[in-house]
């Protein structure tokens, strides 16, 4: 007998979804929200041809309607939807959220797109499931920040699990108790723990993957009338008391206060960088003091000002930081990314290769950074950089990085965006008169009356 005495928290937010009509977006959401889906699909197609991609084409072979965008091929939308949310995520180049960070188009862009082919939806509805489980996903992430990540999961895997069934259930025109119960459904489906850590193996590249396909599944059993727990969320075997460390106190306030008008998914950001979000503003100390030091051969340590709760993912055990065994891992290695900043001046996909992780002046400078705690930093509420470069002859220069460039505080322009977009499509050996075609694919994707014309993009 379930218990209707208290509105739950996926009841108050499943009943805000299913009202929504998509002329109740505001234009600044779907803005970001169109800057979103170019940044996702331009690294869902930069990671076509990696290794993790073609194992995953081999294993999920299924045929069905629904696009493996970037591969002329159709698979069902279970697959699709793990396939394509595993290439965007795969590089660690996508979007995030700044607080406990997660990877919202990495699995809302591919669960949209899966459920759009396959029951043949328009623009506009693509577009509301998109901005409902986009903001789910965002508001979980406030509710408990670190907790997740501190109890051994990959927050993205978990929240955006909810984010996909809500997203995905609106689209299929279930009523409010099937969306609900769709939520329950997935809280059992939701899985990642941070293990990859250790060495910097893939299974963090299906997380986001996994959890659209899971949107997928849960939506459609929950619209047949499968029943789920409503109380997914704050229960007594609810998400934050089980996938979070039960320390941090949870606010679920920040889940149901100000629905419809306040949009935290707004505040998305898009990373300048290929690598971990907070070691992104680390990058930007490394290419500001790139100018000021001539010969990088007269380094003699370098030190960083880092939050304590960045230690455990960023920067140990740190003989493994300062030398990583994969080019993945060093995407999670401050070290690393400090050292192909004051070397390259960049960290795009071409500095997260076997040949870039092999070079020894790479390896040289990576293995003079080390880390001090800053008790006053303040992660999670905000992603800062502070280096302290020691030179040999006794010289001291120092560089610091107030926000996440490319977040709320600094965010990147269109343009910026776009030319991302170009350089990771040419990086997935695209040519120009396709990114053209789906540029224009994705500028007008919320207008279409349906979105079978990727079909007719063709890739090489």
């Amino acid at each position: 007998m379930i218990n209707n005495e208290k509105v739950s928290i996926a009841e108050v937010f499943s009943n805000w979804a299913h009202s929504l009509k998509y002329e109740d977006i505001p234009n600044d959401v779907i803005e970001k929200l169109n800057i979103i889906c170019m940044d996702s699909i331009g690294l869902m197609v930069s990671a076509r041809n990696e290794d993790y991609i073609k194992s995953l084409l081999d294993a999920l072979n299924e045929s069905g309607n629904c696009s493996l965008i970037g591969h002329n091929r159709k698979v069902n939308a279970f697959n699709a939807a793990i396939i394509n949310g595993t290439a965007v995520h795969g590089e660690d180049f996508d979007d995030t959220f700044e607080g406990t960070p997660v990877h919202v188009g990495a699995v809302m862009v591919p669960a949209m797109l899966a459920v759009t082919e396959a029951k043949n939806l328009s623009g506009k509805e693509f577009l509301k499931g998109l901005a409902i489980g986009s903001e789910l996903i965002c508001r979980l992430a406030l509710v408990a920040p670190t907790a997740v990540h501190r109890q051994g999961f990959h927050p993205t895997a978990i929240f955006g699990a909810f984010g996909a069934s809500i997203g995905i259930s609106t689209s299929l025109g279930s009523k409010k108790e099937q969306i609900t119960s769709a939520l329950g459904i997935v809280g059992s489906m939701a899985s990642g723990i941070i293990e990859y850590l250790a060495e910097g193996t893939s299974t963090k590249r299906l997380h986001p993957g996994w959890a659209a396909g899971c949107g997928w599944q849960s939506a459609n059993i929950g619209k047949s009338g499968f029943i789920g727990p409503r109380t997914v969320f704050e229960g007594t075997h609810g998400v934050f008391n089980t996938f979070a460390k039960t320390n941090i106190k949870p606010d679920f306030s920040f889940v149901i206060n100000e629905l419809g008008t306040r949009w935290e998914c707004e505040n998305l950001a898009i990373k300048p960088y290929a690598c971990g979000t907070m070691a992104q503003p680390f990058i930007d100390c490394a290419i500001k003091l790139k100018k000021e030091i001539s010969d990088l051969g007269q380094i003699d340590r370098i030190v960083a000002q880092v939050g304590e709760g960045t230690v455990h993912r960023l920067w140990e055990p740190l003989s493994e930081k300062q030398n990583p065994s994969s080019p993945y891992g060093a995407k999670f290695s401050v070290p690393y990314c400090i050292s192909v900043g004051l070397i390259d001046g960049q960290a795009g996909l071409k500095q997260f290769t076997n040949e870039r992780l092999n070079d020894q002046k790479v390896k040289h400078l990576a293995s003079k950074i080390s880390y001090e705690i800053n008790p006053n930093d303040e992660y999670p509420k905000n992603y800062t950089g502070d280096i302290k470069i020691f030179t040999k002859d006794g010289k001291q220069y120092s560089a610091s990085q107030n926000c996440l460039r490319g977040g709320r505080k600094a965010p990147l322009f269109k343009d910026e965006v776009e030319r991302k977009f170009e350089a990771n499509l040419k990086f997935g050996n695209i040519q120009l008169n396709e990114i053209n075609e789906l540029k224009h694919f994705i500028n007008n994707i919320f207008d279409f009356d349906n979105l079978k014309l990727i079909d007719k993009i063709k890739f090489n």
